[in-house]
C-alpha cells in the first residue's frame, strides 16, 4: 500500500493516514449514536465510506487530513483526528481546524487528547499554521472539555457551518501558534 502521509507514533497510538483496512471500523462508528450525536450523525456503510475515502482525498489533494487513530497495544481502529479544512483555504470551513471523533470503546481513556497533540504539532510544524481551530456542539461537553484541556479558548459562538452541514452550528474555541508553544 503506497502510504499518502507521515505516521506518527505516541505512546499508545499509531495516527497514520486512512487506508482500505480501516473501512470496518469507520463503518462500525459511523452506527454509534454516541460518537456520531456531534459528527453528522449516524450513517449507513456507504456514507461512512464516502466519509472516509473523502479523509483519504484530503491526504492526497491537500497533504493533509485526519488521521486513523489505532491502538498500539491492540492494533485496533479507534477513530479520526487532525487537521482539516474542507475545501483548502479557498473553501468556506470557519478555519484551519484540528478535530477528533473516537469510538464509543475508547471515550474517556485520553486517546482523543493524546492524538490531538500530536496532531496539533504536526499541523504548526508542517502546514504552516499559526492558528488552530476546533468546531464544537455547545451541547457537547466532552469536547468542550477537551478543547480546553489542550488550551483553547471559546473564540466564537453559533458559527454556520459549510454545506453539507449548514443547518448545524457550532462553537469555535482555538489558540494561536505561539499560544501553543508557550503551554508545550
Amino acid at each position: 500500500m503506497t502510504t499518502i502521509g507521515p505516521t506518527l507514533i505516541t505512546a499508545r497510538l499509531i495516527l497514520r493516514p486512512p487506508q482500505h483496512e480501516d473501512f470496518d471500523g469507520f463503518a462500525a462508528m459511523a452506527q454509534e449514536e454516541e460518537t456520531m450525536r456531534f459528527i453528522g450523525g449516524l450513517a449507513p456503510r456507504d456514507a461512512a465510506w464516502r466519509g472516509m475515502a473523502s479523509l483519504a482525498g484530503s491526504w492526497a489533494m491537500l497533504g493533509y487530513g485526519m488521521f486513523s487513530v489505532i491502538r498500539r497495544d491492540t492494533n485496533e481502529w479507534i477513530g479520526r483526528l487532525g487537521p482539516w479544512r474542507p475545501g483548502g483555504k479557498e473553501g468556506n470551513w470557519p478555519g484551519d481546524e484540528v478535530g477528533w471523533g473516537v469510538r464509543a470503546s475508547a471515550m474517556g481513556q485520553g486517546f482523543a487528547q493524546e492524538g490531538a497533540i500530536a496532531a496539533t504539532d504536526w499541523a504548526f510544524d508542517n502546514l504552516g499554521w499559526d492558528h488552530v481551530i476546533h468546531c464544537i456542539d455547545k451541547r457537547n461537553l466532552p469536547s468542550i472539555k477537551l478543547a480546553e484541556r489542550l488550551g483553547s479558548q471559546l473564540e466564537t459562538e453559533d458559527v454556520q457551518l459549510a454545506p453539507p452541514f449548514e443547518a448545524h452550528k457550532v462553537d469555535l474555541y482555538g489558540q494561536s501558534k505561539a499560544a501553543w508553544r508557550a503551554r508545550r
